[in-house]
């Protein structure tokens, strides 16, 4: 049986350990990258601000750059398994001063992210419901609902909200690849040009730098198989297994996706309009029902999103709280489910009344919430990933392992993670899609939160010594 070890800072109660299998860890990171959302709203995007045609050629090196972190961040796991991945791996390998603002980016990072979804599902659930059924039901409205089966799964077993996010993310999935299908069938293989993948096509044509940024953004959500490895079974081989399955399967249904879009419309037909781009292949190869199913699952798809940044959210509170910064009722579990179930509710209250807070201000939930927030989760969580790669590089440099493994993996992929981060800062506004001062100074939240976390930190350090040594440490055996 799992045990959890006790720190003094606070009691440790136990996640659902040997729960979850590999399976349920792709079903659960997978739901988190949004595929269909994806396919629909940033591919375009990509094709059209990117570098056209060489976008499957960009997926391809994004999707390398992520396995080669993969690598090191899978061979620490036997070290540490600690449902605050990012915050314990980097505690681990950088210090605790490192480790405690690292937890408090992630957190911010995945509530943003997670309300980002939130204002996009409300957006196109407001849309499907009118144009199917004639009802104009309020976007806030929406998402409350949404929240409260959010709300609602989180509070059992994970693995009833892995069993959704399972469904959820097949259905989508295979809505797209019909798509993909129908688009071959029709075109011929001779429309996918092998150009895709050319160093020529990718390195002269447009902006290779907000190409990588739209890249990265697809497979924001990946790395949370670490965040469930308390929860796993057998998380030294279910956690390796199910983040190379899961960048494995994202990377190639991205390649092939975009490749198929190319193919179909080409891309000066994304650049006069991304928006309905998606759509109007999907009515001109497959059909006009099939169109309104994609409408629909892109509703299912943000919804999956969510209950997967909630998820996440949730674990990073409580890993905190038990570590004991954050407030000890926290780390309450429910007695039957072992569920995060203060945490969840905290999570929950506070996507709950960010969103809010953007509908009494008259906010549109898309143009505003959506694409703030977002920018304020990407520019995180690839800073987080960057760090993490640093990490692990130094983990295991200071215990003397070197090798592929160990150090030359982690270190390409601190140099690979920290050009996109540095894109994604230089480019901001491609990720948000506006001009506004306002919106486009959000990540200067981070500055904010890091400070604060650091003076935390050395407050603890001086007045509560026993918990900041036991900072990150607690694990499950």
């Amino acid at each position: 049986m799992a045990t959890t070890t006790e720190t003094s800072g606070a009691r440790a109660a136990g996640l659902a350990g040997g729960t979850l299998g590999a399976g349920h860890l792709v079903f659960m990171v997978m739901a988190a990258v949004a595929p269909a959302a994806g396919a629909v709203a940033l591919i375009p995007l990509s094709i059209a601000l990117g570098v056209g045609a060489g976008t499957p050629g960009v997926f391809v090196i994004v999707a390398l750059t992520l396995l080669l972190f993969a690598i090191g961040f899978t061979r620490m796991v036997p070290y540490v398994r600690n449902a605050g991945a990012f915050y314990a791996f980097i505690t681990k390998g950088l210090g605790r001063l490192a480790g405690l603002p690292a937890a408090y980016v992630a957190l911010t990072a995945y509530l943003c992210v997670g309300t980002a979804t939130l204002g996009a599902l409300g957006f196109f659930a407001n849309l499907s419901l009118d144009q199917f059924f004639g009802i104009d039901v309020p976007w806030w409205l929406c998402c409350l609902a949404a929240m409260v089966i959010v709300g609602l799964l989180g509070w059992f077993r994970i693995t009833v909200a892995a069993g959704v996010l399972g469904v959820a993310l097949i259905a989508e999935g295979v809505a797209v690849l019909v798509l993909d299908v129908a688009i071959l069938i029709r075109q011929g293989a001779g429309a996918f040009s092998l150009e895709a993948f050319s160093p020529g096509t990718i390195l002269t044509t447009g902006s290779l730098g907000v190409a990588l940024i739209y890249g990265f953004s697809l497979f924001q959500g990946f790395e949370g198989t670490a965040i469930y490895a308390e929860e796993a079974r057998d998380p030294d081989r279910t956690v390796p297994r199910a983040t190379y399955g899961a960048v494995l399967c994202v990377g190639l249904f991205f390649v092939v996706t975009s490749w198929a879009l190319i193919a179909g419309g080409g891309v000066e037909q994304a650049g006069a309009d991304p928006g309905n781009y998606v759509f109007g292949l999907s009515t001109t190869f497959v059909g006009q029902a099939w169109t309104d199913l994609l409408q629909i699952l892109i509703v299912t798809s943000a919804f999956a999103g969510v209950l997967a940044f909630h998820n996440a959210a949730s674990r990073y509170l409580y890993a905190l709280a038990r570590d004991g910064f954050m407030p000890r009722p926290l780390t309450r579990t429910h007695p039957r489910w072992k569920s995060p179930t203060v945490a969840g509710l905290t999570s929950f209250s506070v996507m709950t009344l960010l969103m809010l807070g953007f509908a009494v201000a008259g906010l549109d939930p898309l143009i505003n919430l959506s694409t703030s927030l977002t920018g304020v989760g990407a520019v995180g969580i690839l800073s987080l990933i960057t760090v993490t790669s640093l990490a692990v590089f130094v983990f295991f440099l200071r215990r003397k392992q070197y090798g592929w493994k160990y150090t030359v993996a982690p270190a390409l992929a601190t140099v690979g993670v920290g050009t996109a981060t540095t894109l994604a800062l230089s480019n901001y506004e491609a990720i948000t899609g506006t001009t506004s001062t306002v919106i486009n100074s959000l990540p200067w939240i981070h500055l904010l939160v890091i400070a604060v976390a650091v003076a935390l930190g050395l407050w603890t350090r001086s007045r509560r010594p026993d918990v900041y040594l036991n900072m990150g440490a607690t694990r499950v055996d």
